[in-house]
């Protein structure tokens, strides 16, 4: 069977391009929990496409964060990716995890594969 993950990484930065490298780094996390045969859920992915909720603005970044976590009732794991670090959001769905009994894990990726 497939395990359900919520999958964390670092999404929002101070420049474009260090967002760009997120997205980047993000994709590929995604393309590593689908290889480890698991059906990963990226809310920070999914929700801040153009047209959807702005990640700048306050209470729209609340809201995808909210939604995301919604998955928690369903979720086998909460999958965090460390290499860029761990970000406030991801401190936030690490402390929402625990307190759901969901297991945290940790990974990293090789740089090649994101960089």
């Amino acid at each position: 069977m497939t395990r359900k993950v919520i999958l964390e990484s670092p999404y929002g930065a101070k420049t474009p391009e260090l967002i760009e490298r997120n997205v980047r780094y993000a994709r590929a996390c995604v393309r590593d929990s689908l290889m480890r045969f698991e059906a990963p859920i990226a809310s920070h992915l999914l929700y801040t496409q153009p047209g959807i909720l702005k990640d700048e603005i306050g209470a729209e970044r609340n809201m995808g964060i909210s939604a995301g976590l919604a998955w928690l009732v369903v979720a086998d794991a909460t999958v965090l990716y460390v290499d860029l670090g761990i970000s406030v959001g991801m401190g936030h769905g690490i402390e929402v995890a625990k307190k759901a009994g969901i297991p945290v894990e940790k990974r990293t990726l090789p740089v090649g594969i994101w960089k």
